[in-house]
């Protein structure tokens, strides 16, 4: 009773269009860099922080207004807390879990049981409570719960949460984490040294009456700052064989420091063109009715220049890392992205129809160019494309492929702006992209009763999560073909779905077609 009970609920959460808005609103406020009021919040948050800090740090010496105590220690920790609470919320879906689980139980005709549920729920959200990040966040709502002076201290945990809400330094922290097998290598190097030296100083300085060196931690203290070559002079070995560690530990400091030094340098040579282009995507999340340049060969770099000088915002996207060094030569933003994976335009994070003014497909194949277009139009039925055409014979397949309009090189030039027509997919791009690319391949899938009991039109196929493109659908009532089909066409039983992707993406895809009975 009470699993049917948990059951039902997760899949009337997972229809819940109010839920899941509120669920992804949270979570792109919280997570996603790219979303607009993030910034807002991530600087209301940043300002707390230094409020409460600075709170703390007047209180020490001066009295402070009973209002601003409360507000540091109740006020922003319960706003701390909720936030808390939120990330817990959204860093994974329980609904999505029973679901999931409950399909894979009916699928192999077992009992739904509480017990895997819970463990499975447990792990995904202790994940999330043992992380660094989580850890910070807790530490810094603890003096909302306990007014003791030791634990007000806790509030310096806030200043650790600015690396949640500053880019810069997740990014730093990134980039060394790349280097975590040499930097805990040089850790161990470095306390054993410490440790060694610590001991030896210690049984070498202790016993004498004119040493400032009398415990174990004075020792500790001292090998400490002789190694990071700080060099305070209030701790000093006297004897001749604590002089001796000394030298032993100075020279140790410094090839610790350069050691440091140079894992930090080449952490950040090794990340620069990834960083460059987190940097470059962040810029083009900022553009505003741009044109995309697919290609940066021959024409299309005089195309790129001549609108450039027209004061027009353009993003190059080329697979080549020459032609891409190239156009961030002559002054462009350009990523080293294929213009024919569906992925490349999922990274940019933008809305095509809303700030790409057309995309520009000026490879030097007519075939590369087919692809691209192909690509675009599948992600979206509206944007502008203009597409480059090398051959005559190929010009009906670049139209069919849902160019809007086709050009040779030699009369692109004062023909960009022009008014946008829509134009459909068709069949004849599959001759071109069997001929270049192998694995490539079309399937015809019939509508069955199965997937119409939760499938009835094309917006709820999902067929661009496994990078399937979907040519058109087959009417059996009205024995018609319909050619990149509208999102709300409906579905009905015995129609054909035409499909074109990778045969492995396909057969995926026609398995979670069928596995949809199961929801």
């Amino acid at each position: 009773m009470l699993s049917r009970a948990i059951i039902n609920i997760s899949y009337a959460l997972d229809d819940s269009q109010k839920y899941n808005d509120a669920k992804k609103f949270f979570y792109n406020l919280l997570e996603n860099d790219n979303y607009r009021l993030k910034k807002y919040f991530d600087g209301f948050m940043i300002t707390l922080i230094f409020l409460s800090v600075y709170i703390l740090i007047r209180d020490v010496k001066h009295d402070i207004n009973e209002f601003w105590i409360n507000f540091n220690n109740i006020i922003i920790s319960i706003i701390f807390l909720i936030e808390y609470l939120l990330r817990f919320w959204v860093s994974s879906s329980i609904s999505k879990v029973v679901i999931h689980q409950n399909e894979h139980n009916l699928l192999l005709n077992r009992e739904f049981s509480l017990k895997k549920l819970f463990i499975v729920v447990a792990k995904d959200k202790l994940k999330y409570i043992l992380s660094i990040k989580a850890i910070i966040d807790l530490f810094a709502i603890i003096p909302f719960f306990h007014q003791l002076r030791l634990l007000r201290v806790l509030i310096l945990f806030r200043v650790f949460k600015l690396f949640r809400y500053a880019k810069s330094f997740q990014t730093f922290v990134s980039v060394l984490a790349t280097k975590k097998f040499e930097f805990i290598t040089l850790l161990m190097f470095a306390s054993i040294i410490i440790f060694v030296s610590s001991v030896l100083v210690y049984v070498m300085e202790a016993n004498n009456p004119s040493s400032p060196i009398n415990t174990l931690f004075d020792a500790l203290y001292w090998s400490i700052v002789t190694i990071s070559t700080v060099g305070y002079g209030d701790v000093t070995a006297v004897t001749t064989e604590g002089r001796a560690v000394a030298l032993v530990v100075i020279t140790s400091g410094i090839a610790v420091l350069a050691f440091s030094t140079s894992l930090v340098v080449s952490a950040f040579s090794e990340k620069l063109d990834e960083m460059k282009e987190m940097k470059s995507i962040d810029n083009v999340s900022k553009f505003k009715n741009f044109y995309l340049i697919c290609g940066y060969e021959g024409v299309a770099g005089e195309v790129a220049k001549m609108l450039k000088k027209n004061d027009f915002q353009i993003l190059v996207m080329d697979e080549d890392e020459k032609r891409i060094k190239q156009a961030v030569k002559d002054g462009f933003e350009a990523l080293n992205f294929d213009p024919g994976e569906v992925d490349s335009y999922k990274k940019l994070n933008i809305d095509l129809s809303k700030h790409v003014k057309a995309v520009l497909a000026l490879r030097q194949s007519d075939v590369e160019n087919v692809y691209t277009t192909l690509t675009v139009r599948s992600m979206h039925q509206d944007v502008y494309i203009l597409s480059l055409l090398m051959e005559e014979m190929h010009r009906n397949k670049l139209s069919i492929a849902g160019a809007n309009e086709i050009i040779y090189a030699k009369d692109l030039v004062g023909m960009i702006a022009k008014e946008f027509v829509g134009q459909p997919v068709a069949f004849e791009v599959i001759h071109a992209l069997r001929s270049e690319f192998s694995g490539v391949d079309m399937e015809e899938i019939l509508v069955t009763g199965r997937i119409l009991k939760y499938i009835s039109s094309i917006n709820q196929l999902e067929n661009e999560k496994f990078r399937v493109v979907l040519l058109g659908i087959w009417k059996k009532e009205s024995d018609e073909f319909i050619f990149n089909p509208k999102s709300d066409t409906v579905i009905e039983l015995g129609d054909y779905l035409v499909v074109i992707g990778n045969s492995l993406f396909i057969r995926e895809f026609k398995r979670a077609l069928q596995k949809k009975i199961f929801r």
